[in-house]
């Protein structure tokens, strides 16, 4: 067997175990964020969650060590930290609900169509760069202007750029559901 398909079937790697990591640490903070005395902390760990999804992509591909878990685990781990983030956030009264919602229900009904596919079809709907690119855009944006609502250091300029991330994140989302939604339909009539 090949090392690639070794490393293909196998559960415990450093990028699974970073994507395990991920989702563990999203009640975390989430608690943090929503207590008045520890948001700052709870953002900067958002942060921190949501960053760390490109070091472990990197670190797959980079040592050879894409699994077939790792594709459903990192994106999975990728919509819970957003959706957690952004009610957490929402809740604390720092991001707004009309701005939260489109992502909310964007990405429900991604994993939705997207479980429904693999319980069906055994068919996986590859990542998209248009989607790194719009979850890329959308973590700085939900940081940034919260960063700003919350009062933190420099908070007008990170409202600013929160809510020019949010536009081009936005945009970016629609593109990547249409290209998703066209993936799926191909993927059920195949």
């Amino acid at each position: 067997m090949s090392d690639t398909r070794e490393w293909s079937s196998r559960v415990l790697t450093v990028p699974n175990a970073l994507s395990f990591l991920r989702i563990l640490l999203i009640p975390v903070f989430v608690a943090l964020i929503v207590d008045h005395d520890t948001s700052r902390a709870g953002l900067i760990l958002f942060g921190v969650v949501s960053a760390t999804d490109w070091i472990d992509g990197w670190v797959a591909r980079r040592t050879g060590q894409v699994s077939e878990l790792g594709k459903i685990l990192d994106p999975t781990a990728d919509r819970l930290a957003i959706a957690a983030g952004l009610i957490a956030l929402v809740v604390r009264g720092a991001f707004p609900l009309g701005a939260a919602l489109p992502i909310l229900v964007r990405d429900a009904a991604i994993i939705v169509a997207g479980a429904a596919l693999l319980m069906r079809t055994r068919a996986r709907i590859e990542v998209r760069f248009v989607g790194k690119a719009a979850t890329f855009s959308l973590m700085c944006a939900i940081g940034f202007v919260s960063w700003g609502n919350l009062g933190m250091p420099l908070e007008h300029a990170f409202l600013a750029l929160g809510w020019i991330a949010y536009g081009i994140g936005i945009v970016e989302y629609a593109v990547a559901t249409w290209a998703y939604a066209g993936d799926i339909r191909r993927a059920v009539a195949g």
